[in-house]
């Protein structure tokens, strides 16, 4: 390891391979889906004949920035909901583009839009999953911390999302680990320990990097370490909780502080 060892949290010591949560950790989903749905409605609405008049009316109240930015989250928010409730062996099993598809076609309906899209136009849009864009210190800091590191992602998203994301956002992971190798979501204790070995290694020699402090919370539980760097607006911990969290996260990016590449600086990595 080319890192300077006095400068890593001792908790981090042994530590060979980082791990790193993908939707709002490594790629900014919010902009990239929100940007997607607010093109597909303008699209519509300029296409003459395209939408019955009552349907035009309906996509036309929808404004681009609260209502779209509304539909994004709440499109999120039924992921969050549905890798929860998974119980591996008894929830009928669904990949994650499955449920971007399937969740989608709820909302458009929920939202009185769905006629407005075809069938080949919902599944296009349902895997902007797949081109979602990295946050600006992705890129850079994972090429920084593979040069110490085995990196590799623990994500809840399938394989085929993954190496889209891998490759559209030029990430150069080593290793893309999805949940669904192992049958379940996170955070099952499944994927934790699976992922660590896939990788032919011990928990204590694995830590996760995540924007979320539950996510990092599970994997804690069973013997990794905890890299956070904030992101904005991805915590879901009150307050009191995030406060709380400072006495058990091993290493702690702020908002504003350099994301992945202020990681590798405080592991000691100095190329």
């Amino acid at each position: 390891m080319s890192t300077a060892e006095a400068s890593i949290p001792p908790s981090l010591i042994n530590v060979k391979a980082l791990l790193f949560d993908v939707f709002g950790t490594v790629v900014n989903w919010r902009s990239t889906v929100h940007a997607e749905l607010v093109k597909r409605a303008r699209e519509k609405l300029s296409s003459p004949g395209s939408l019955s008049e009552p349907l035009r009316a309906r996509l036309q109240k929808i404004t681009d920035d609260d209502d779209w930015a509304r539909f994004a989250q709440e499109w999120r928010n039924s992921y969050g909901k549905f890798t929860r409730t998974f119980v591996p062996g008894q929830t009928p099993w669904k990949d994650i583009d499955t449920h971007h598809h399937d969740s989608l076609l709820e909302l458009l309906e929920a939202w009185s839009i769905r006629a407005a899209y075809t069938e080949t136009e919902v599944r296009s849009l349902s895997l902007i999953w797949h081109y979602l864009a990295p946050w600006p210190d992705s890129s850079a800091g994972l090429a920084k911390l593979g040069t110490a590191y085995t990196t590799a992602t623990l994500s809840n998203g399938n394989q085929a999302l993954l190496r889209d994301l891998d490759e559209t956002g030029q990430l150069g992971f080593q290793h893309l680990i999805s949940s669904a190798d192992f049958g379940a979501y996170k955070p099952h204790p499944k994927t934790y320990l699976g992922a660590a070995a896939k990788l032919g290694l011990r928990p204590d020699e694995c830590a996760l990097v995540a924007a979320h402090l539950g996510d990092l919370q599970a994997a804690k539980s069973h013997g990794f370490g905890a890299v956070y760097v904030e992101r904005p607006r991805e915590e879901a911990f009150s307050p009191q909780e995030v406060e709380e969290a400072r006495g058990w996260v091993d290493l702690w990016v702020a908002e504003g502080e350099g994301g992945f590449v202020e990681v590798a600086r405080r592991l000691g990595i100095s190329n």
